[in-house]
């Protein structure tokens, strides 16, 4: 009976064994990446020079997120999280656009992110790895000013 459940053991070892190496694997999320400013849904005038948004494993389940800005007068920002993957609210220091944070990773290639300002629901951002993992896709859902839902889609490519 011991040889029999032994058996039993190292066959279900031998069948998770695959499943546990895709679940450390790295997400391609992790790593910088550059926004497409030219196809930024905003005058050229208006746009950025540059936005760049890193995540990095911060290990114990979280990420580190961080948000460079070269605003279209030159001016820099610099906004950084600490978040749990799980949902649970984070602080963000320096942004304009939020002060706590949620974190969701759904899938390898998918992070939802909620961002709060204030209290106030600022927005949710659904960031999507192409296949080739080359390329990011950012769709941010808020309120406009006119307090009815929009959405807009940013375009990444990976710099690092």
């Amino acid at each position: 009976m011991k040889a029999l459940y032994a058996i039993l053991l190292v066959a279900g070892v031998i069948q998770t064994a695959p499943a546990l190496a895709r679940s450390s694997t790295a997400s391609p999320l992790l790593g910088s990446w550059a926004v497409d400013v030219s196809r930024l849904p905003i005058p050229p005038t208006a746009r950025p020079k540059s936005v760049t948004i890193t995540f990095s494993d911060a290990g114990g389940g979280k990420w580190t997120t961080r948000v460079d800005i070269v605003d279209a007068s030159g001016a820099v920002s610099h906004a950084v999280s600490n978040a749990a993957l799980d949902g649970t609210a984070a602080s963000v220091k320096d942004s304009i656009e939020a002060d706590t944070v949620a974190l969701k990773l759904p899938a390898p290639n998918v992070l939802v992110m909620d961002l709060v300002k204030k209290g106030i629901p600022a927005s949710t951002r659904v960031y999507t790895v192409a296949a080739d993992g080359k390329t990011l896709t950012e769709t941010a859902a808020y309120a406009g000013g006119n307090g009815l839902p929009m959405m807009r889609t940013n375009y990444f490519t990976r710099v690092r």
